[in-house]
């Protein structure tokens, strides 16, 4: 055999550029690498960035700024598949950099992270594909993005990876994504329940822990926790509890199994295998403070359900909150309150708490921390519901005065919660008076001006309970409480307006109130909240008639009606008819005002002002004029001298005079000046000539007392003492008759002497009472005519002299006005016809007062139109 030759090796083709090995010290040069078209040079450049971008926070910064966040995103679809490998395990790496983040949203890289989840893709690629995706759902857009792309069903899909890394990163990224209610109900379709079930048989705690925290987000919806029943969830739950070495998934564990005994099923459950009391033990045995919190979450959310609360009382679960009660954790404190106010709802609870709990809760209103002063209120308020003696009980443990310093809590909830134990505790008249001392009014100022419509709305509720006597109002009024709830009457909250309303209407008790009340507006806004159907309610319509029944000027006006109990005072006016959202114009404008054509305004006034200043300045020799009481106050004192020769003729109780009286527009003054005259032609008495020096006197001291010229002088009234007078017959004559029958009669034949006499149905149109008036209003230079003053009047005359007399000496009579001037008066007597029959019932039967045909006759009223048509 011959020997062989060794072949020379082959030289490589010269347009092959030799291999080079390049060792690069500068991150920078490795960044410029990632734009290289060789697969090798791609893939070893990403693995040099990997373990660059593992040393730190620092590293990642230093990427970014070198621009290699972008080319990095290109090699993610890469064909190789080990430079796709190594770019997503720097994006898994470099996601948890914020601006990183920010970056990869401009660059909308989700979908190409999301397809690295492919059942295909390698363990590696899984695991740090889902790591970039759990960094990035931290942040809401990032979610959005992930579930908007489809990323919740790979992530599902991966909950059953092998590995326990993919299994963690998928979890993170699900419990961020569940935060969204949209990404709960998707989560639902995709029967996730199961997986995530399975997650808590792993040995790996912080997996465990992640999906318990998940389980906990959704089953915040009554469906999932349905799926969570159906996959025997509850007892892997009840399990995890019972098993000491996993006590640091309790807390987990218990808040998901809150949201479970949401449903009632879910009681039924766990309540044969011992469940329950497992879950009271840990709340009152356990010495970690959030156990304790989550056991007593447990408990509130359970309680809602009256099945719950009735098991819970059962097992005396109050003995275990109140225990809590004492915790010195403050989350502990306020969960413990929250399962109180829930066991409320349950009778025997409530009682329980009275002795126990009450006390405690009154204590923990004096904490420093706000949420738990909240929750303790909370608590005390439906502690106190329609309990009065736990009210009591509150009270006794020196709870007004805590209170009302929670009044002042930087919390809407605390002071909403303490204003509403408050008003419970008002309802018994002892604690109201206690609560009174206390400076009640003054404290609730600040929640009444709250921006918080349920503050405002408690605050008003508090008020209506508290303000029921004159000495609270008052105080209510000299704090400046009445203008903050006049203002809530302009809410658009229908319980703000509807307490501020109640509020008005107890307010409205006392005439100073209901004065002071609607010049500060609200029978203005009561009105227009009552001509909307919308914004009115019950109290609003209740409030507005108590403060017209302390206007009865604008309610006799507007309403025309006036009941027996709506008593006519001196400065009442008739100023007829007006529509509803019509002004009013005060009784000082309108004596002001120049006399014109409309229909007099007809005032009652018995009181006698010394000083009136006039309307005017002209014509001061005028003695009927306003600007001139001073005459009529000395007329009203000559007539109350002469008023002992006034008695009533037998039959008729007609009023008469010695020396007769004119009927004409006169008023007294001019009717006593003529009997002077009259007088002076027999010859003058010394003492006569004594009593004119006097009135002279007088006179000329008017503009001294007027203060003459002062522009701010204060203004009376009109005085009418032809109307003094009358109060004072009728007083002195009638009152006297015992028989309620026979004063009315004789009243209306007093009325109609008073008013023209009798005047016949066929002569009605001769009774010329308009020229009359209209000589009054000419001669008072004045629209308003004292109703005194009048002489011939016609029905609507008549009614109101009657109801104003009436009224002064008590007897019980209405005002209704009529159409076309009329205007009467209906009183109620009792039916005799029935006296005598055994078990027969008086009844009050209703009676028309004549005043015009037929003085002093009584029209029983049957049928009220048909009635009143045949009278007129």
């Amino acid at each position: 055999m011959g020997k062989k030759i060794k072949k020379e090796a082959e030289p490589p083709p010269k347009d092959v550029f030799d291999p080079l090995t390049i060792e690069s010290k500068k991150a920078a040069t490795v960044v410029l690498m990632l734009n290289s078209p060789e697969e090798e040079i791609l893939a070893k450049a990403c693995e040099a960035i990997y373990r660059f971008a593992l040393k730190g926070e620092e590293n990642k910064a230093t990427l970014l700024e070198l621009g290699a966040v972008e080319p990095l995103t290109k090699l993610l679809t890469h064909e190789d598949k080990t430079v796709r490998r190594n770019a997503t395990m720097i994006f898994g790496i470099l996601a948890s950099n914020n601006d990183v983040k920010k970056l990869l949203r401009e660059l909308d890289v989700m979908n190409s992270v999301i397809a690295q989840l492919a059942p295909e893709e390698e363990v590696v690629i899984h695991e740090f594909a889902s790591l970039c995706l759990a960094n990035m759902s931290a942040e809401y857009t990032s979610k959005v993005q992930i579930f908007e792309q489809g990323g919740l069903q790979p992530l599902i899909r991966l909950l059953s990876s092998p590995d326990p890394d993919v299994k963690k990163n998928s979890i993170e990224c699900i419990y961020n994504l569940v935060q969204d209610f949209q990404c709960r109900a998707t989560l639902q379709e995709l029967n996730a329940i199961p997986s995530i079930l399975d997650l808590l048989k792993t040995e790996y705690p912080v997996i465990q822990l992640l999906a318990l925290k998940t389980l906990g987000v959704i089953t915040n919806d009554k469906e999932s926790r349905a799926m969570l029943r159906e996959n025997q969830g509850v007892d892997l739950l009840i399990k995890i509890l019972e098993t000491k070495e996993l006590n640091d998934l309790h807390i987990e564990a218990l808040s998901v199994i809150a949201n479970c005994l949401e449903d009632m099923d879910t009681m039924v459950l766990i309540q044969p295998t011992g469940g329950l009391k497992k879950l009271l033990s840990f709340a009152e045995n356990s010495t970690i403070p959030d156990i304790q919190k989550n056991a007593a979450r447990a408990i509130t959310k359970a309680a809602y359900d009256p099945e719950n609360r009735k098991l819970f009382h059962e097992q005396e679960v109050e003995k275990c909150l109140v225990t809590l009660l004492g915790s010195e954790n403050d989350g502990t404190k306020i969960a413990a309150s929250q399962a109180i106010s829930a066991m409320c709802e349950n009778l025997g609870s409530k009682e329980f708490f009275n002795n126990q709990g009450i006390p405690q809760l009154i204590q923990l209103l004096k904490s420093d921390n706000e949420e738990v002063r909240e929750a303790a209120a909370l608590a005390l308020a439906n502690l106190t519901t329609c309990h009065p003696a736990n009210a009591s009980a509150a009270a006794e443990g020196d709870g007004i005065d805590a209170l009302i310093n929670t009044l002042s809590s930087k919390r809407d909830g605390a002071i909403a919660n303490a204003a509403t134990v408050l008003t419970n505790m008002a309802v018994q008249e002892p604690l109201r008076l206690n609560i009174q001392s206390h400076n009640i009014m003054h404290a609730l100022l600040s929640p009444l001006h709250s921006s918080n419509t349920l503050v405002q709305s408690k605050a008003a509720l508090t008020v209506a309970a508290t303000a029921c006597d004159v000495e609270a109002r008052m105080e209510l009024r000299n704090s400046g409480g009445l203008e903050p709830l006049v203002e809530l009457l302009r809410s658009k909250n229908d319980e703000v307006r509807r307490h501020a309303s109640w509020a008005m209407m107890v307010c409205a008790g006392d005439e100073p109130m209901a004065t002071e009340l609607c010049r500060l507006g609200a029978l203005d806004i009561l009105e227009e909240i009552n001509l909307s159907v919308s914004r009115k309610n019950k109290f609003s319509e209740a409030a507005y008639n108590k403060l017209l029944n302390n206007h009865l000027s604008l309610k006799y006006s507007q309403t025309g009606y006036l009941s027996s109990s709506n008593i006519i005072s001196d400065g009442f006016y008739d100023y007829g008819r007006i529509n509803p959202g019509t002004k009013l114009l005060p009784l000082k404008d309108l004596c002001l005002q120049e006399p014109s054509d409309q229909r007099a305004i007809l005032l009652v006034n018995s009181k006698s002002s010394e000083v009136s200043p006039p309307p005017s300045t002209e014509d001061k020799s005028s003695d009927v004029g306003y600007g001139r009481s001073l005459s009529s106050s000395s007329s009203l004192r000559r007539a109350s001298k002469e008023k002992t020769n006034y008695h009533f003729s037998a039959g008729l109780g007609s009023p008469t005079e010695e020396k007769s009286e004119p009927t004409s527009g006169r008023n007294t003054a001019l009717s006593k000046s003529a009997a002077k005259e009259k007088g002076s032609r027999k010859g003058r008495g010394k003492k006569e000539e004594e009593k004119v020096k006097e009135e002279e006197e007088a006179t000329a001291a008017v503009p001294k007392l007027m203060g003459e010229g002062s522009p701010d002088k204060e203004w009376y009234p009109p005085s009418d003492p032809d109307f003094c007078v009358y109060v004072y017959e009728v007083t002195t004559s009638i009152l006297p008759i015992t028989n309620i029958k026979e004063q009315i009669e004789v009243l209306a034949k007093y009325v109609a002497e008073k008013m023209g006499g009798k005047i016949p149905k066929e002569k009605l149109h001769d009774f010329s009472w308009e020229l009359h008036i209209s000589e009054l209003k000419f001669q008072l230079k004045s629209n308003v005519v004292p109703i005194g003053q009048i002489k011939k009047g016609i029905f609507y005359h008549r009614a109101l002299l009657f109801k104003a007399l009436a009224d002064k000496i008590g007897i019980g009579c209405s005002l209704v006005r009529g159409e076309y001037g009329r205007a009467w008066n209906e009183v109620k007597l009792m039916n005799e016809s029935r006296k005598g029959v055994i078990g027969a019932v008086p009844l009050p039967e209703t009676y028309i007062v004549d005043l015009m045909f037929h003085p002093g006759a009584l029209i029983k009223l049957r049928s009220r139109e048909a009635d009143l048509y045949r009278f007129f």
